[in-house]
């Protein structure tokens, strides 16, 4: 059989599917020179020192969209291919997206308090919230997760603005500077891939240029915020709210961020679902042995898709 190192959790489904092709390693017990293939995760990745010591490593399948934890361009001249799991997570994704951007309008977490304390019977009704109709909304990176929360907006009647490397052939309206566009916008969604091009790509200015009205949603990955920024800004009220699924160091969120009133918090669970789960790591274990059977794979990365 061949040898597989696994790295991270993998569900009971996933470990009984690869147990009948491969033998299954753990980081604390495995032979370098018998690792043919690794299964992660987007937020483990692979250390590159790891990946270097496996010299007849041929695949690594990783179990979520976001491969930044990876070093797909050393894999790519190694001749290692790396898969992920596109498509099958872009509606769940999306719905988290929206239920940010819900929760900030509506003052959700704010109200469910407010019930609870008991302050609605004693003290009346609580101030308004917003509408969420008839926004303008700026997408930051208008992928296929992307482009579903663009559809998904439509009952709301959203105005779509996108920003990215390159115009797209759609019906929304592109800006090729990200502060002009969150000038623009009442909402700003991110939803761009991480790693360096887009390492704190939402600045001080882009998030004061939202501004003190303006609602910033992240459910792409933490790095792509100037996260001390918006939190000056939220506290400041130089941003009105913020809706995120994701930061920096996650785990670990700032004190000061999770004191703010004015922001819905989640814990990383964008596709947290049991029915997307169970696919993407359907997906995930697919790719491993559609390798074995025939050196193929079903979902490569765009930086492995020549192999």
């Amino acid at each position: 059989m061949a040898d597989l190192l696994q790295i991270g959790d993998v569900t009971d489904a996933m470990k009984a599917r690869l147990s009948a092709a491969f033998s299954i390693h753990r980081l604390e017990d495995f032979d370098p020179e018998k690792i043919t293939h690794v299964i992660t995760n987007g937020h483990d990745g692979i250390d590159p020192e790891l990946m270097a010591s496996l010299r007849n490593l041929q695949l690594i399948s990783s179990n979520g969209v976001g491969y930044d934890a990876i070093d797909t361009a050393e894999a790519a001249r190694r001749g290692i291919n790396v898969t992920h799991t596109p498509n099958v997570l872009n509606a769940e994704v999306a719905t988290t997206a929206i239920l940010l951007m819900l929760a900030c309008y509506r003052e959700v977490l704010r109200d469910d308090a407010y019930v609870r304390s008991g302050k609605w019977e004693q003290q009346g009704n609580p101030a308004l919230t917003r509408s969420a109709d008839n926004q303008t909304v700026g997408i930051l990176g208008l992928g296929r997760i992307g482009q579903e929360i663009a559809h998904k907006l439509a009952p709301w009647n959203a105005k779509i603005l996108y920003h990215g490397r390159t115009k797209k052939d759609v019906a929304y309206t592109y800006y090729d500077n990200l502060t002009a566009m969150a000038l623009d916008c009442d909402v700003l969604i991110c939803i761009t891939p991480g790693g360096p091009f887009t390492h704190k790509i939402v600045t001080k200015e882009v998030i004061e240029a939202l501004g003190p009205n303006g609602t910033l949603i992240n459910v792409s990955r933490g790095s792509v915020v100037d996260e001390a920024a918006m939190i000056e800004a939220l506290q400041s009220g130089a941003l009105g709210w913020a809706g995120l699924d994701v930061f920096e160091a996650e785990p670990n969120v700032p004190q000061a961020l999770r004191d703010l009133p004015n922001t819905v918090l989640l814990p990383h669970v964008g596709s947290a679902t049991v029915e997307t789960r169970a696919a993407m790591g359907a997906l995930t274990v697919d790719n491993l042995l559609q390798h074995l059977k025939d050196g193929t794979v079903i979902s490569p990365v765009p930086e492995c898709a020549h192999l």
